[in-house]
C-alpha cells in the first residue's frame, strides 16, 4: 500500500542530520506494517497531481500556523477536501490534525492556555495512550461531522475521525524521546516556559504508546484496502 506523505513543515537541519525529515520519522513509525511511501514537500508548493495519487495519504506537523497566510495552505486544504470527498483514507498529526479541521470547516487557533509539550496522557476512545506532544496551537471549534475520540486534560479535541475516512491526531507518535529531547535543546530554550521543558526532560524515560497507536494507523489504512 503506497502512502504520500504530504510535508508540511521540514525538522531543524541539527535533528535531520540524526534523525532525517519528518517523512523518515513517520516511515520509522510504520516500518514493517506494509507500506511505501511517496514525499510530496507541499511546505515548498510540490503538490499530488489527484487524491488516487496514492492509496492513502498522511499529512506531517509543522513550525507554521494552519491560520497563517502562505501560498501553500490554500491548495492543501482543497486537495484535502478533494481526499475526503474521494474515500481515500487520510490521517493527520499536529499541524495534520489541525489543518484537516481547518479545512473541513472547523476552527484552529493560538491556544492562549500555552503549550504542552513532552510525554501526555490521552484518553482515547476509552484507553489511556501516552504519546509525546510539541504544541501550542489546538482545534477549538469541530468540523460538522466529525467526531471527537481522544482528549487530554490540556487538549479537549486531541483526536478526530471523519466518518471513518480521516483519523487525526494532535500529539506525535512519530517523536521519541531522542527527538523531543532534541527539540528542548534546540527549539524549546526562550520559546516554551522554563517549567514545562523541565517537566518534560524529567519524563524522557517514560515509555509511550507509539508503536501502539502506530498499529492503530495501519489499521485505520487498510481498512478499506
Amino acid at each position: 500500500m503506497k502512502i504520500g506523505i504530504l510535508m508540511t513543515g521540514h525538522a531543524v537541519p541539527e535533528l535531520q542530520e540524526r534523525a532525517g525529515d519528518y517523512d523518515a520519522m513517520f516511515a520509522r513509525l510504520l516500518a514493517g506494517r506494509g507500506f511505501e511511501f511517496e514525499t510530496y514537500n507541499v511546505v515548498d508548493e510540490q503538490y499530488p497531481s489527484a487524491p488516487d495519487a496514492c492509496d492513502g495519504w498522511l499529512i506531517t506537523g509543522s513550525k507554521h500556523g494552519a491560520y497563517e497566510d502562505h501560498p501553500w495552505i490554500p491548495p492543501l486544504e482543497e486537495f484535502i477536501r478533494a481526499v475526503y470527498a474521494s474515500g481515500r483514507p487520510m490521517i493527520g498529526v499536529c499541524f495534520g490534525h489541525q489543518i484537516i479541521a481547518q479545512a473541513l470547516g472547523g476552527k484552529v487557533i493560538k491556544y492562549p492556555g500555552g503549550w504542552s509539550v513532552g510525554r501526555t496522557e490521552y484518553d482515547l476512545d476509552g484507553e489511556t495512550f501516552a504519546l509525546n506532544a510539541w504544541h501550542q496551537d489546538q482545534v477549538t471549534e469541530v468540523p460538522q461531522g466529525a467526531e471527537v475520540i481522544g482528549k487530554s486534560d490540556f487538549c479537549a479535541h486531541a483526536a478526530l475521525v471523519y466518518d471513518d475516512r480521516i483519523l487525526t491526531i494532535q500529539p506525535h507518535p512519530e517523536f521519541g524521546p531522542d527527538i523531543v529531547e532534541d527539540l528542548i535543546r534546540l527549539r524549546g530554550k526562550g520559546v516554551v516556559p522554563d517549567d514545562l521543558l523541565e517537566g518534560a526532560t524529567a519524563r524522557l524515560d517514560a515509555p509511550t504508546d507509539a508503536a501502539r497507536f502506530a498499529d492503530r494507523m495501519a489499521a485505520f489504512f487498510k481498512k478499506g484496502a
